[in-house]
C-alpha cells in the first residue's frame, strides 16, 4: 500500500491539524505517513493517536532547514526518536530564533515599504515558530501581494531584498542529529536545492537516502535523483510535501508516493541501524 513520507501540520508551516492530515491520508488511501515539520516534533503524538484510531502508521519525523554552498538544504528524519534530549534542545534553540527571525524579515519589509506587524504573523501561525510561509499569508491578508509566488518571488525567496537567514545549522550537523535520535537522514527534494556536488559530503556525514519522488521534479530529474540513490546506495524516498489548502502549495496528500518495496528497505534500514546489541 502507497506511503506519503513528507507531510506538514499546523504545527510548522500546514494549515491543517495533525488529526486532519491523517484522516485525509486514511481518506486517500495512504496505509503510512511521515509527519515531517520544519524543525518541530509537537505534533507527531498526537498524529500517531489518530493513526492509530484510523489504522495509519504514522513514523515519527521531522524536516530539518539548512544552508550550505549558497542554497537552502533540507534534511529529512524518519523514524527519529522525538523525544530525544539532544534534538529537542536543539530544536528549543531553532525555534527561538525562528521567532527572532520573523522580526528580522518584517523590519526588512518594512524598510521596502511593507508595514506589516510581526505579531500578525504569529496569529495567522498559530505559534511562535513561524515561517516565511506564515510571513506570506500574512502579506495577503493584509493586501501587500496577490499570492504567495508574487510574496516570494518579489520579497522573501532564499536571494529576495527581505530574506534572512536561518538558524546556523548545517546540513552534516542535521544530519548528525537525526541519526543521534535514531532516525534515517535523507535530503529532501534535491532539485529544488540544485546542489548536488554536496551530495557527497552528506554522504561522509551519514546521509542514508535521496526524496527522489517529489512534486517539484519533473521525469528527468526523478530519473536523475534515481541514479545517484544507485550509484551511492543510498535510499529512494518519496512524499506529497503536503502542507494544506490556501497554504501556497495545493497538493493533496498522496499525490506523490512510494510503493511497499521502497517502503520496506526504508523500515529494513531503520532497523538494521537500531539493532539490540548482541543480535
Amino acid at each position: 500500500m502507497p506511503a506519503d513520507l513528507h507531510v506538514h501540520t499546523n504545527f510548522s508551516d500546514g494549515t491543517d491539524s495533525p488529526e486532519v492530515v491523517v484522516e485525509k491520508a486514511k481518506n486517500a488511501g495512504i496505509t503510512e505517513m511521515a509527519i515531517t515539520d520544519h524543525d518541530v516534533v509537537d505534533g507527531i503524538d498526537r498524529a500517531a493517536k489518530k493513526g492509530r484510531d484510523l489504522g495509519v502508521e504514522v513514523i515519527p519525523g521531522i524536516e530539518f532547514t539548512t544552508e550550505a554552498l549558497g542554497a537552502e538544504i533540507h534534511i529529512l528524519g524518519y523514524y527519529i526518536d522525538h523525544h530525544d534530549h539532544t534534538l529537542l534542545k536543539t530544536i528549543k534553540k531553532i525555534q527561538k530564533s525562528r521567532e527572532e527571525r520573523i522580526f528580522k524579515i518584517c523590519e526588512k519589509l518594512k524598510e521596502l515599504g511593507i508595514s506589516l506587524e510581526a505579531e500578525k504573523v504569529f496569529e495567522i501561525a498559530g505559534h511562535r515558530a513561524a515561517g516565511r510561509p506564515h510571513i506570506a499569508r500574512a502579506m495577503i491578508k493584509e493586501g501587500y501581494v496577490r499570492n504567495f509566488k508574487e510574496a516570494f518571488g518579489k520579497y522573501i525567496d532564499f536571494h529576495g531584498p527581505a530574506y534572512v537567514a536561518h538558524y546556523k545549522l548545517s546540513p552534516e550537523e542535521a544530519i548528525k542529529l537525526v541519526i543521534a535520535a535514531k532516525g534515517i537522514p535523507v535530503y529532501a527534494h534535491p532539485a529544488v536545492s540544485n546542489c548536488d556536488q554536496i551530495i557527497p559530503d552528506l554522504i561522509s556525514a551519514g546521509l542514508a537516502g535521496i526524496e527522489v519522488y517529489y512534486p517539484g521534479h519533473n521525469r528527468e530529474q526523478t530519473a536523475h535523483y534515481l541514479d545517484i540513490t544507485k550509484k551511492y546506495a543510498l535510499l529512494a524516498t518519496g512524499g506529497s510535501d503536503y502542507h494544506g489548502k490556501r497554504s501556497g502549495r495545493e497538493i493533496g496528500i498522496g499525490y506523490v508516493s512510494i510503493t511497499d518495496d521502497l517502503m520496506e528497505k526504508i523500515r529494513s534500514e531503520y532497523l538494521h541501524r537500531n539493532k539490540p546489541r548482541g543480535d
